[in-house]
This record gives structure tokens, C-alpha cells and sequence, in this order.
């Protein structure tokens, strides 16, 4: 007996470390990567900005006789007395759920279309959805202010046909159709690849099943394969949704004046007026912002409670 209790708390010791060797080196990097980084933001939007950019001291230095040191919540009111941060945070709201959309109708049918060819081509298929991650994203993006310019073949034939209506000409380059054609082709990868995940798990004997009850091709659809598909297209839409918010790289090069997002502002208050703690409030509440939708989009993706009997 005595030998029987030692080999069950072995076993036990033994599957204590082997969850540790398994969980602990992903928590080791959420720690050091993503709750460290969001401590030291949050203590930084706490703070002054420095008088020449960065952060002033904590604590007043030896003989000084004038500055702001400690710390403050100034800005995070400036954040909420300026309703003007709340219209660039809900414009970059609405591009990064124009874009995700998007990218989902798109990307729905090529999913469905290489999950369902023969295993002989899917490969190649997706080599060539992941094709474009062989070249510099800067060289991409640049190419379309190529193809989106005035001189432009695309260019001319949207004129071209926008006049035979007796519509006046656009200017499709540095303006917010550029921005959205540019946040498409960069995430369009994104939501392809976790929707083929999941299409190619489906199992045809349902569609076969659907068929011999009488359901149609329209319905075999909507009552077989998308629901099945749901967590493909919630893990596609959280890898576009979320990075386009916080992108500036497409609105600084593809957009106009008036096309500034939150990663542009974001961006100009570290690089360009160096207010640190400004643009570290604008980084947390953008996370929170991002948690927060999350967290209603799991709630809305929960699965509904079956009642008892």
C-alpha cells in the first residue's frame, strides 16, 4: 500500500512539471511581452511629459525651481475633454469593421473554393494566398500608389467610366478608398487561412445528409456550413480587425490629410511631438478598447445554454 501511494504521488509530481514545461514558457512570454510592456505604458501615461520630450522626472531634481514632476491623470483628461479623439477613435473603428468585412467576403469563397479542391492543389493554392509575405510590405504598399494614381490604367478606367455616367473625376490615390483598398490587400492573408482551416475539417457526409432531406444548395449553405464555420470566421475576423486599428503605415502612405487613424496619432505623439504620456493614454485606452470588444464578441459567440428536462 505504502508503495502504491508513493507511485500515485510520483505520477502526480511528475504531471505537475509536465504541465509547467508545457504552460510555462507561453505565460513566460505574455509576461514579458505583453503584461510587462502594458505596466510600464500605463505607468508611463501617469507621468509628465519631459521639457524636451520623454518624461520628466519623477521626482523634482536638486535646485530646480520650476516643472511639472510626479504623478498626474492630466492626460487622460485631455483625452476625454477633446471630443475630437473620440471621432478619429470611432473612424478608425468603422475602417477596421469596413476592412474586416470586406476581407470576409472575399475571403470566404477562396476559402471554401480551396477547401473543397482536390488535396493535390491546396497546397499550391495556399502558397499562393501566403505569396505576398515574400516581398517587403513598404514595397507593396508602395505599389499601390502605383496602380491607384492619376496617370494610372485603373485610374483612367474609373474615369473613364464614371464619366459616361456624367460623373465628374476622383482621385483615388491619398484619399479613404485608398486607405480600405490598402488594409484589404495587406489582411486579406488573415482571413483566408483560418477560414480553410476550418472549411477543410468538414465532414461532406453532412452536406450528403442535407441533400438527401431536401435542402438546396442555398440551404445546405446557410445551415450546414457557416454555422460549422463560425469559429474559422471569428479567428479571421479578431487577426484583420485588430491590427488594422492600430495600423499607420497604409494611411500614411495611401491616405490623405484627413485619413489620420488612431496608430497615426499614436505614432506622431512618440515619434513626432515626443508627448510620451499622451501617446501612451491613446495606447491603453485603444487596449481597452480592443478587450472590450473582445470580450462582447465572446459573449456574442457563446454557445446558447441548452435547458434541462
Amino acid at each position: 500500500m505504502p508503495a502504491l501511494f508513493s507511485m500515485i504521488k510520483g505520477d502526480s509530481k511528475a504531471n505537475r512539471i509536465a504541465k509547467w514545461l508545457v504552460s510555462g514558457p507561453p505565460l513566460l512570454f505574455l509576461l514579458v511581452f505583453f503584461v510587462a510592456p502594458s505596466l510600464i505604458m500605463l505607468f508611463t501615461s501617469l507621468r509628465f511629459p519631459g521639457e524636451f520630450g520623454g518624461l520628466a522626472p519623477i521626482a523634482a531634481p536638486a535646485g530646480a525651481v520650476h516643472g511639472e514632476y510626479g504623478l498626474t491623470l492630466e492626460t487622460y483628461q485631455f483625452f476625454f475633454s477633446d471630443i475630437l479623439y473620440a471621432e478619429i477613435f470611432l473612424k478608425s473603428f468603422a475602417v477596421a469593421a469596413a476592412s474586416t468585412l470586406i476581407c470576409l467576403i472575399m475571403a470566404y469563397p477562396l476559402a471554401l473554393l480551396i477547401a473543397r479542391s482536390e488535396k493535390r492543389f491546396r497546397n499550391l493554392m495556399v502558397l499562393l494566398v501566403v505569396l505576398p509575405f515574400a516581398s517587403n510590405f513598404l514595397i507593396r504598399i508602395y505599389a499601390w500608389m502605383i496602380i491607384l494614381g492619376p496617370e494610372s490604367v485603373f485610374s483612367h478606367f474609373i474615369n473613364t467610366v464614371l464619366g459616361a455616367f456624367g460623373i465628374a473625376p476622383v482621385t483615388l490615390l491619398f484619399s479613404s478608398f485608398a486607405v480600405l483598398v490598402g488594409m484589404v490587400y495587406v489582411h486579406l492573408p488573415f482571413m483566408v487561412l483560418p477560414l480553410y482551416t476550418n472549411l477543410e475539417k468538414h465532414d461532406p457526409a453532412l452536406l450528403d445528409a442535407a441533400q438527401d432531406l431536401g435542402a438546396n444548395a442555398w440551404q445546405r449553405f446557410w445551415r450546414v456550413t457557416w454555422p460549422l464555420s463560425l469559429p474559422g470566421v471569428f479567428s479571421g475576423s479578431a487577426l484583420v480587425f485588430i491590427p488594422v486599428l492600430g495600423m499607420f503605415a497604409v494611411p500614411d502612405i495611401l491616405g490623405g490629410t484627413g485619413d489620420i487613424l488612431i496608430g497615426n496619432l499614436i505614432k506622431d505623439q512618440f515619434l513626432g511631438t515626443r508627448d510620451w504620456p499622451f501617446g501612451s493614454t491613446l495606447s491603453i485606452m485603444l487596449t481597452l478598447a480592443v478587450l472590450a470588444i473582445t470580450a462582447l464578441a465572446a459573449w456574442l459567440a457563446r454557445p446558447a445554454a441548452i435547458p434541462e428536462k
